[in-house]
């Protein structure tokens, strides 16, 4: 059996899919279900049943030996939220509670950190020197409080059998519909494009723009071009492809980076999509509010060579191709995976 937490969410519900399409079947999804916007994410697919997370300790306890792997993908994504109350009960004493189970019950691990740790990028995105984690600065109290796990995670002298926490970098693909104004920029720029939505793709907000158009952040950095601000994004399909290949690896604990390993531009993606609906590109500025421009991250991109190492070597999809997929595949038609 293995635990799904987050299993309403995107990449959880993912996952879902990505192992029924292995033939699994046997899966408890713990989450909170009442939101009926995420219904459609999981509502489809076969498993053995749902949780609410907050009563999944109390379920554990009464299936000590049936669990044999813990994907704990669950957490509070709000990088706008400034409630550190919240990141501490969601993301930092449910993780350790999901650790001590897995510790004590000999269950492998794997847990979602964020590319969010790295702050503003100027210690390089590194995962080989597990030393980092302690010297990081992220700027928000969501990579603070993914950090302060990694962390914790590092200096513990009991741990599962086996545990890898997994550094997403900048995520999208389908099953994000329910995200709001924390979904990805794909997501954000298509509903620009089709007049589906009034927000920025770059940084959601309520600003009122010309139809079929995309509006980027202009730089306020010298040394980036309007547009040309960085970012390593990558495609939902290949993280599950990630995360399934560590399951059976089942070696080498540690953190580890998923991103694509190649940063590309916010101009870019809003191309790709414009390119995936064969229409012609037509793309604004505007300035980057006041009150993020000291926290904007100009570049990201995570270095994988360390999961390379331990004998991942399937390519990740290009910007373009995993786009084309995520827009014809499951947006237009309105598709989940």
């Amino acid at each position: 059996m293995v635990i799904i937490t987050g299993a309403a969410g995107f990449i959880g519900s993912c996952l879902i899919s990505k192992l029924n399409n292995k033939g699994m079947k046997d899966m408890v999804l713990a989450d909170d279900f009442s939101p009926a916007s995420k219904k459609n994410n999981y509502s489809h697919k076969v498993f053995r049943e749902m949780v609410d997370r907050r009563e999944l300790f109390s379920w554990l306890e009464k299936h000590p030996r049936e669990v044999e792997f813990f994907l704990h993908i669950g957490a509070r994504t709000d990088t706008t939220e400034l409630n550190r109350s919240i990141f501490d009960e969601l993301n930092l004493n449910y993780s350790k509670a999901v650790w001590n189970h897995c510790t004590e019950n000999g269950i492998p691990l794997i847990y979602a950190s964020s590319a969010a740790t790295y702050g503003d990028g100027k210690l390089g995105y590194d995962d080989h020197d597990p030393q980092l984690s302690f010297l990081l600065k992220p700027l928000n109290p969501y990579g603070e409080s993914k950090n302060e796990f990694d962390k914790w995670a590092l200096q513990q002298s009991r741990t599962p059998p086996v545990w890898y926490g997994l550094k997403f970098f900048n995520v999208y693909g389908p099953n994000e519909y329910h995200k709001g104004r924390m979904a990805s920029v794909v997501f954000h720029a298509y509903n620009q494009i089709t007049d589906n939505g009034l927000q920025m793709a770059d940084h959601p907000s309520s600003v009122i723009r010309p139809p079929s158009s995309v509006r980027l952040f202009r730089s306020h950095n010298p040394a980036y071009k309007d547009g040309e601000q960085l970012r390593d994004f990558i495609y939902v399909k290949d993280v599950c492809d990630v995360i399934w290949f560590l399951m059976n690896h089942r070696k080498n604990s540690g953190i580890y980076n998923l991103g694509s390993g190649r940063a590309r531009t916010f101009l870019d993606l809003a191309n790709a999509v414009f390119a995936s609906l064969n229409k012609n590109p037509r793309i604004d500025f505007i300035d980057t509010p006041e009150d993020i421009r000291e926290k904007y991250q100009y570049f990201t991109q995570a270095n994988m060579k360390k999961l390379q190492a331990i004998g991942y070597d399937r390519p990740f999809r290009s910007l373009e191709a995993g786009i084309e997929e995520y827009v014809q595949g499951y947006l237009l038609p309105g598709l989940y995976f």
